[in-house]
């Protein structure tokens, strides 16, 4: 089939059932080959190819709602709904999406690059339909363990409660990015495997197909599964919820898939269909792949697959985790905890050496940072890495539960700044502003991978009060030359300093080192500041500054508002001081998805924009 001539999914109706195993190969092989080339979200679709077109073969989108939890297992619901003729353009800049997104399709009704929001999100749309006396399913597809997450229990717990009805999907296929860990994964291992629920189901499968007894099969029918939830199900924690459960079914069966959404779709209240699904499945590396290096890909030889090259260069996270690795050689005290981000912030070897220091508590990014409270409490040194756009979720036990009480740890903020593909989700530009207003904190982050290294020393040898080291997404080289130096609270450092110049341009992170090589290259003559410590800042060098009549530039690929400008901005205020400051960030918007350097020139935030302000500073300079 031309998947690209798709235009919605009717057409799936009228297929046999070989008819759809063979739509659901080319789609695979589409993926594949698309996927491949762009770059993004792999084994999750993969998986779910049979589950998205038995959906769309049972339910009626847009009428019925479909919420995919994460939206990145949502490609296959994109191609059935017309789009894949865009898929060149995915995740790129004004292209298609690599989430749900609403603007792009009436079948698009929820958006989301974080975990488990489509329960709470469905409810609402479930009793706003009830209000309206309006019809339709609202079906929630939650995959990647986002149904572990706190937030889908307390969906869960309301749903039980209200008479509203909402169809959940629970895709298990083992694995969030790497494998699941905790209770619940445990459980949801048990019943994949539980002789007696595959023999109750099967029967009670059996049953409905084979028999003739009209209308006494319904009588039959609600005694079985009546029978088969006291003696069965009796242990099923969507039963304690008030929650009926259907499963587990074969998630690449269509038989199976038929019978499960045809029951939950006659049922008059709300159940759960347990679907079981192979992440990868149809790609071998994908398939077997429990690392998650399948997970989100960048573009890559699909005949040959994703194999690691010999590089000198090393992720700001792999830098990171290596200098808490050799610190925790030397200090038993030192744990690290991670919300199901092993591969991701590069922390498989800390877990491999030290087991019982190192917690992955699942996509709950709330407890994990409260359980660092705790252990932070009692004594220990706590590491916990959440990345930027995920750290949000857990503002709440960063300000109550450790900056309140000054519990001493260190929290690595990852993936911080532009991101590029992931879009408005996944940029990590809001942490300067949701996190400098808390008291007590200091928010470090560095230039280079041994600035990181000594910062993690500061923080873990001080270990007198919270701190937070923010670092980019991307590589970097690292000489890996081990140190013990720390770095003083709240001083920036002077990259170029010339008393005759009197622009000044403040930057941090790994922008210090383009800038100075923009600054070089030309040579520009403009001092150049790297503020290292984003709380507290370096007042005595902004009193410099001042005395010595700079003109600044505030150089910042993050949120304006709330940024270490207006942060600068503020103290000259209250002081009274009467000083020149431009500013380069991000405005009072979302940023689009795309590559970061067209992301950067869209919000003129680039080293040519820079350049540009620099040059009508010098000639401001030179005209007064």
């Amino acid at each position: 089939m031309n998947l690209e001539k798709i235009k919605n999914p009717e057409f799936i109706k009228q297929l046999n059932i070989e008819e759809l195993e063979d739509l659901a190969s080319d789609i695979r092989q589409f993926i594949i080959k698309s996927v491949s080339q762009t770059g993004g979200h792999f084994s999750s679709n993969l998986g779910i190819v049979e589950l998205t077109i038995a959906l769309h073969y049972i339910f009626d989108s847009p009428q019925d709602k479909m919420i995919y939890d994460v939206g990145h297992q949502s490609y296959v619901h994109k191609i059935l709904t017309g789009r894949a003729k865009d898929f060149t353009t995915l995740r790129q800049f004004e292209g298609l999406s690599g989430f749900q997104k609403r603007k792009e399709s009436v079948h698009d009704v929820w958006e989301a690059g974080h975990s488990s929001t489509a329960i709470s999100g469905g409810i609402g749309m479930a009793v706003a339909r009830d209000l309206n006396h309006e019809d339709g399913d609202v079906l929630c597809i939650v995959g990647d363990a986002a149904i572990m997450s706190g937030e889908s229990f307390e969906a869960l717990n309301h749903l039980g409660s209200i008479d509203s009805k909402v169809i959940i999907i629970l895709n298990d296929n083992d694995m969030s990015i790497s494998k699941n860990v905790g209770g619940f994964s445990n459980f949801l291992s048990e019943v994949r495997i539980s002789t007696q629920y595959k023999n109750a189901k099967y029967n009670y499968v059996s049953f409905l197909e084979k028999s003739k007894l009209g209308k006494k099969v319904y009588k039959f029918t609600k005694r079985i599964k009546d029978h088969i939830k006291e003696n069965v199900l009796e242990d099923n924690i969507f039963g304690e919820f008030g929650l009926d459960y259907i499963g587990p079914v074969d998630g690449h069966d269509f038989r199976e898939l038929f019978n499960a959404l045809s029951l939950a779709k006659e049922m008059s209240h709300s159940v759960v269909v347990h679907v079981h699904t192979i992440k990868g499945k149809g790609y071998v590396l994908a398939e077997n792949d429990r690392q998650g290096v399948y997970h989100g890909v960048a573009p890559f030889d699909y005949k040959e697959g994703i194999y690691k090259k010999e590089s000198q260069l090393m992720s700001w996270s792999a830098v990171v985790s290596s200098q808490i690795e050799k610190l925790m050689k030397e200090d038993e005290d030192i744990v690290v905890i991670t919300p199901a981000m092993i591969s991701g912030s590069c922390l498989g070897e800390i877990f491999r050496k030290y087991p019982n220091r190192s917690f992955d508590v699942g996509i709950a990014e709330e407890h994990a940072m409260t359980f660092a409270a705790g252990l932070s409490v009692a004594h220990k040194k706590p590491y916990i890495t959440i990345y930027s756009s995920f750290l949000q979720r857990c503002y709440d036990q960063i300000n109550h539960d450790i900056a309140r009480m000054n519990l001493p740890c260190l929290i690595g903020v990852d993936r911080c700044g532009l991101v590029g593909a992931d879009g408005e989700t996944h940029h990590g530009v809001f942490d300067i502003s949701f996190l400098s207003a808390i008291p007590h904190i200091v928010y470090m982050t560095p230039k280079n991978t041994q600035e990181a290294r000594r910062m993690v020393n500061t923080a873990m040898k001080n270990f007198d009060m919270p701190y937070i080291m923010r670092f980019p997404r991307g590589n970097v080289f690292d000489c890996d030359v081990a140190t013990d130096e720390f770095i003083e609270i709240g001083t920036w450092e002077k990259i170029i300093d010339d008393q005759t110049h009197h622009l000044t341009v403040i930057t941090y992170d790994a922008k210090v080192d383009t800038v100075k090589e923009l600054i070089e290259k030309n040579h520009l003559p403009i001092n150049l500041v790297n503020a290292r410590f984003i709380k507290p800042m370096d007042e005595k060098m902004l009193n410099e500054f001042y005395d010595n009549h700079q003109d600044l530039i505030i150089y910042e690929t993050d949120l304006m508002i709330g940024s270490l400008g207006s942060m600068i901005a503020k103290y000259y205020s209250q002081n009274h001081m009467n000083i020149s400051i431009d500013y380069l960030g991000i405005d009072d918007r979302y940023t689009p998805q795309g590559d970061v350097e067209t992301l950067l020139k869209y919000e003129n935030m680039s080293l040519d924009d820079l350049f540009n302000v620099i040059k009508e500073k010098c000639h401001e300079e030179g005209k007064s």
